[in-house]
């Protein structure tokens, strides 16, 4: 590691997981929505808890199952407001014989348009009550004028936006009318890998399609962008359109809201991903009853325990979420939660991974006293801590080059002290002390194992990193070539090992 004071550290570089393109599974993205005036009302959801018929015989035919659950499921259009008409930036279509490249060079490559026309968004639905609640996707009522629902009966009913949960990408809209076909829920934390399902929706404003396939895996992070990521993931068929729709079990209940779609081409590719329903019930009657999503709060950053980070922790366990980071005067402080504890259970119940620990905390109300479990210095302690109320923005999320000559570990990484026009450039917060990362050898350890420039180093090996000439010391007395480092990286704080043995991989949470 060698000392980079000279050098400020850029914005533009930020650690990123390419898997292909995201893509939410409805017609567009759009821009905010003012809501509904909260609705103080109450839903009770149809719920059947009984374990699904995992026989080994499958059904010859779904049809049964498609018509008890297809009058349950709508087609929602959304009126966008139009654009104003504007020179080609690469998003709209040119006025005819203005496409040729002549005329592009002539003007820059920016030709008149024609006046954009208001648009229209597509997207699925739920019925959730009788009396006209549905749940569809945030995504696909963000940005709406007007809501229109066509039931499976042909009829087109004028709909309210509920409440809307960016974090979760479930909404609620309302329309007037009564004895409605409302769907059933089933426990969406039963369903198994391998377990049959089908999507219901309409893909492409086409009408209502079914398509069927299996669960392909659970509590799934698929890097969205969404706070609250821990969808079910099916290959049944989802395209542009299925956003809102449902997707049930071979008896009819819903056990996930079709959200989006992993897909290099674009076109659906085996991979979608569903809100359980679990999930989605608990925000559904939240934003029924207060128009919004109140969330507890406990302050502590986590990531998911690898078999890395257990060894550099001197763990056997791989089970848990790893406290990265804890807020000055959250309730985890205030409770004694520390940076490096393992949380295994709460409230008695295991923690299987961090996501699942987010979750659990997030839909506990405010006030509410839990209970963790704590792996600390080889020992177990009981911790009790009372939930907050979240904060609904704010950079501390929570619950949330010279190579060559280096001497000791972290070899290839050029730090800098975090001066006034660092701490602006990054946005760092105040209270963040450490090495800012200006360079990264791209064939190095330290780049396979993540550490990327604008990242600031923490702690190395467990040891606070105050500056870069102290981060030099630690990375030169280091006696391992394992190296454990705690990371500010993307407005999180994380753990990554950087294995300088021989091979490395990235062991820091997605």
């Amino acid at each position: 590691m060698n000392n980079d004071s000279q050098h400020s550290p850029r914005t533009n570089l930020r650690r990123a997981a390419l898997v292909g393109a995201v893509l939410l599974a409805s017609g567009g993205l759009f821009a905010a929505i003012d809501t509904a005036q909260p609705a103080k009302h109450a839903i009770n959801l149809k719920r059947d808890d009984s374990s699904v018929n995992r026989g080994t015989i499958e059904s010859a035919s779904f049809a049964s199952v498609v018509k008890r659950v297809a009058p349950s499921i709508v087609k929602v259009t959304v009126q966008i407001k139009p654009r104003r008409a504007e020179f080609n930036s690469g998003d709209v279509s040119p006025l005819p014989g203005w496409n040729g490249p002549d005329l592009r060079q002539f003007f820059g490559n920016r030709i008149p348009m024609q006046p954009e026309t208001p648009e229209a968004g597509l997207g699925s639905g739920v019925i959730i009550s009788t009396d006209g609640y549905i749940v569809t996707n945030n995504h696909v009522v963000d940005g709406a004028k007007e809501v229109t629902v066509t039931l499976a009966d042909g009829r087109e009913l004028a709909a309210r936006v509920v409440g809307r949960d960016p974090q979760t990408d479930v909404a609620v809209i309302k329309v007037s009318a009564k004895d409605l076909p409302a769907i059933t829920f089933a426990p969406s934390q039963d369903v198994q890998v391998g377990d049959r399902v089908l999507a219901i929706g309409n893909p492409f404003g086409i009408g209502e399609t079914v398509t069927t396939g299996i669960v392909s895996a659970t509590s799934r992070r698929a890097g969205l962008g969404l706070k609250y990521e821990d969808f079910i993931q099916t290959d049944a068929a989802i395209n542009p359109g299925n956003s809102g729709g449902a997707l049930v079990d071979v008896e009819g209940r819903l056990v996930g809201i079709n959200t989006a779609i992993l897909s290099r081409s674009g076109g659906f590719q085996g991979v979608g991903l569903a809100v359980p329903s679990d999930l989605v019930g608990n925000v559904a009657q939240t934003l029924v009853a207060n128009g919004k999503v109140v969330r507890g709060f406990i302050g502590i950053g986590i990531q998911d325990l690898t078999p890395g980070l257990a060894d550099s922790f001197g763990l056997k366990t791989q089970g848990g979420a790893l406290v990265s980071d804890v807020q000055p005067d959250s309730p985890g402080a205030k409770a004694g939660i520390r940076s490096g504890d393992v949380v295994t259970a709460l409230d008695g119940k295991p923690v299987t991974s961090a996501s699942h620990l987010s979750l659990a905390v997030g839909e506990t109300p405010p006030g509410t006293k839990l209970t963790l479990d704590v792996l600390r210095s080889g020992g177990t302690e009981r911790i009790p801590v009372t939930t907050a109320t979240k904060p609904s923005s704010g950079r501390d999320g929570g619950d949330e080059i010279a190579a060559g000559s280096d001497e000791g570990v972290l070899n290839g990484v050029a730090v800098g002290d975090i001066d006034a026009n660092a701490r602006r450039e990054l946005d760092l917060p105040d209270r963040l002390t450490g090495a800012v990362i200006t360079g990264v050898d791209p064939g190095s350890a330290s780049a396979r194992a993540g550490l990327r420039e604008g990242d600031v180093i923490l702690e190395i090996n467990r040891q606070p990193a105050t500056s870069a000439k102290s981060a030099v010391d630690l990375s030169a007395g280091a006696t391992s070539k394992k190296t454990l480092v705690k990371l500010w990286s993307h407005g999180s704080t994380i753990y990554v090992v950087v294995d300088e043995s021989g091979s490395a991989s990235l062991d820091s949470a997605p």
